[in-house]
C-alpha cells in the first residue's frame, strides 16, 4: 500500500491541486460574472433614461416576463403552501402548538420562500430566453447590424428587459404569497381541521407589513440580477449555436446561484435595517 502511494504520490497531489483550482477558477469567474453584469447593467439603465424612450418594448417584455410566467408561479405557490403547511403542522403538533402553523407560514412565505422561489422560476423561464434570443442575434449578426444603423442595441434590446423585470417580478412574487397562503387555508382548515378564526387571528397578529415588503424588494433585486446576467451573457455570446447554448446555460445557472447568495446577504441587511429603524 506504501509503495502503491510512494509511486503514484505525485499524480494524486496534481489531481488533489487540480480539484481545489478548478473549484477556485468557478468561484473566480462567477465574481468575474457578477461583475460585469454589474458594469453591463449600470450601463443599459442610463440608456434607458435617454431618448428615444422604448416603452412598447418594456411593456412587451412585462408581458412575456409577467404574463406568461403567472401559470408556473400559480402551480408552484399553491402546492409549496401545501407542503410547507403540513411539515410545520407536524412539527408544531408534538409541542401542541398547532395555533402558530399560519403565522410560521406567512412569514416563511413572504421573507424566504415566495421571491427565492420567485426568482429562480422566472430566471429559469424568461431568464434562459432572454439569454437565448440575444445570443442567436449576437452570432446571426443582428446586434452587428442594429450599431450599423445607428441604434444602440444595449437601449433597444437590453434596458427595456431589466425594467420591465424589475417592474413585474415582485407582482408575480405577491401572487406567490397569495395564492401559497391560500393553499395553507385550504390544507390546514379543511384537512387538518384547525380553527378558521384562529388561524387567520395568529396571522395578523404574528405578520406584520415588512414581511410582505421585505419579500418585495427582494423579489425586484432577483429580477434585476437574472435580467443583468442573462442579457450580459446572451449579448457577448459567440461560437454560433454552440456558444448559444453555452451562454443560455451559464446566464441561468449564474443567475440563479447569484439570487441564492444575496438572499442571505439581503434578508440580514433588511432585518438590520428594520432593527435600526425601531420596526419589528
Amino acid at each position: 500500500m506504501i509503495e502503491v502511494w510512494t509511486r503514484n504520490r505525485e499524480r494524486v497531489n496534481e489531481a488533489i491541486d487540480g480539484f481545489f483550482i478548478r473549484i477556485g477558477q468557478n468561484i473566480y469567474e462567477l465574481f468575474c460574472d457578477a461583475g460585469r453584469g454589474c458594469i453591463f447593467f449600470a450601463e443599459s439603465v442610463r440608456l434607458a433614461f435617454k431618448p428615444p424612450y422604448r416603452f412598447e418594448e418594456i411593456v412587451r417584455h412585462m408581458e412575456f416576463i409577467g404574463n406568461k410566467s403567472v401559470l408556473i408561479i400559480a402551480m408552484t405557490s399553491v402546492f409549496t403552501g401545501l407542503a410547507l403547511s403540513f411539515q410545520i403542522y407536524l412539527g408544531f403538533n408534538l409541542v401542541n402548538a398547532t395555533n402558530l402553523v399560519g403565522p410560521t407560514v406567512g412569514m416563511g412565505i413572504t421573507r424566504e420562500l415566495g421571491p427565492v422561489l420567485t426568482g429562480l422560476l422566472v430566471a429559469a423561464r424568461a431568464g434562459g430566453a432572454m439569454a437565448a434570443r440575444l445570443g442567436t442575434m449576437r452570432v446571426s449578426e443582428q446586434i452587428d447590424a442594429l450599431e450599423v444603423m445607428g441604434v444602440d442595441p444595449k437601449q433597444y434590446l437590453v434596458a427595456p428587459r431589466i425594467i420591465a423585470a424589475v417592474v413585474v417580478v415582485p407582482l408575480l412574487c405577491a401572487i406567490f404569497d397569495f395564492i401559497a397562503m391560500m393553499g395553507s387555508h385550504f390544507l390546514c382548515i379543511n384537512v387538518l381541521k384547525l380553527d378558521q378564526a384562529v388561524f387567520w387571528d395568529k396571522i395578523s397578529l404574528w405578520l406584520n407589513p415588512g414581511d410582505i415588503y421585505q419579500g418585495l424588494i427582494k423579489a425586484a433585486v432577483f429580477g434585476v440580477t437574472f435580467a443583468a446576467v442573462c442579457t450580459n451573457r446572451g449579448f457577448m455570446a459567440s461560437g454560433g449555436a454552440k456558444g448559444v447554448g453555452e451562454a443560455t446555460n451559464q446566464g441561468v445557472v449564474n443567475s440563479m446561484v447569484l439570487i441564492i447568495i444575496l438572499n442571505f446577504f439581503m434578508t440580514n441587511f433588511i432585518r438590520f435595517y428594520y432593527v435600526a429603524m425601531g420596526w419589528k
